[in-house]
């Protein structure tokens, strides 16, 4: 039997239906970190709207300082040369707006015509299950959240993205590049552009991606902690050198290394308890299998004691850094120099 569908993914596919039998809704909000998969339904659904009329039948407002009146004007405006109208409103809080009977009475009636459409991109949505919008919201349209992908959705997308450049990449090529960039496609198109540009074989490889792609935070303090853990001092110090000067916020940095810390005694206890990379990669919520498959590696090499005085010691550092007085800069070194001398001593 397949799983069952969330209610965003039942929202999203709808929304493809929609488009491919032209029955678009009149009413829609779109919410979610991944800006890549929402601009593009966007354009698929101006390009079926209006069309050529773009000059004439979409209006695109910021919320700052919009009123109801001014929305209703642009939503009532009857289409010139296409057969609806669309209007995109950016960034609107409605569930804080004055004026609420105004807009309940605007977003139930909204035309057949019309496509109004509420886009939360730097405005968090936070919707309120209990109110009447809410209610209205459900019944008179459709709200859709764009969220990451799921690593096998990801991995078809970006080998389909090479293949259009020309290159083909393998599975574990593609789930190394989503570790290493993160697993947005906002992020991952422009480092694909530049991986195709530079590769000069048909396949692409990881030296090709570690050359030329810009590492997410986390994947760089993960190069750190495997330094560490191999008890590399040289590199660990030289990575930890490089974040600082680029001015990255050394707890921001501890919260990464402290996470990874936690994330390496877990998979300690899996094998302890008869558990793979594979279960690890699940309880984390890891969208790429490559760290769960390093993390269980470097695991062998230590003990569980070792594991968790390591999850102490990025606590305790965490303590340390939030007291007044304290150079976070300094404490984060010491940190690392613990680390590494730990590593030395207990790794087996």
């Amino acid at each position: 039997m397949p799983p069952k569908k969330s209610e965003d993914a039942r929202q999203l596919s709808q929304l493809k239906k929609d488009l491919s039998q032209h029955t678009l809704g009149s009413l829609y909000v779109f919410y979610g970190e991944e800006t890549y998969l929402r601009d593009y339904y966007l354009d698929e659904m101006k390009k079926q709207l209006v069309g050529d009329w773009g000059a004439f039948c979409f209006h695109c407002f910021s919320g700052k300082n919009l009123s109801p009146q001014a929305l209703a004007d642009a939503v009532d405006t009857f289409p010139m040369g296409s057969e609806r109208t669309m209007v995109v409103v950016y960034d609107y809080d409605l569930y804080q707006a004055n004026g609420k009977e105004e807009w309940m009475a605007l977003l139930a009636d909204v035309p057949a015509y019309c496509c109004l459409i509420f886009v939360y991109d730097i405005q968090p949505y936070k919707a309120d299950a209990r109110t009447k919008l809410y209610g209205l919201l459900k019944s008179k349209g459709q709200t859709i959240q764009f969220a990451q992908q799921s690593q096998s959705d990801l991995v078809r997308w970006i080998a389909r993205r090479f293949a259009a450049t020309g290159h083909e990449i393998g599975q574990r090529e593609a789930e190394y590049l989503i570790f290493l960039c993160g697993g947005l496609m906002t992020g991952l198109i422009s480092e694909i552009g530049k991986i195709s540009a530079y590769a000069t074989s048909a396949r692409i490889t990881k030296e090709e991606i570690d050359a030329v792609a810009d590492p997410v935070l986390d994947a760089v303090v993960f190069q750190m902690t495997d330094a560490v853990l191999k008890g590399n001092i040289e590199q660990a110090t030289k990575i930890l050198g490089d974040l600082l000067r680029m001015q990255q916020p050394p707890i921001m940095i501890l919260s990464v290394l402290g996470k990874q810390m936690r994330q390496l005694h877990a998979a300690r206890l899996a094998m302890e308890h008869g558990k793979d990379a594979s279960d690890l990669t699940r309880l984390w919520g890891m969208r790429s299998a490559y760290p769960a498959q390093n993390l269980m590696r470097s695991a062998r090499n230590f003990d569980l004691i070792w594991c968790r005085n390591a999850v102490k010691l990025c606590a305790k550092t965490d303590f340390m850094m939030k007291q007044s007085g304290t150079k976070p800069e300094e404490q984060l070194v010491m940190l690392l120099l613990q680390l590494l001398d730990e590593a030395k001593r207990k790794g087996r």
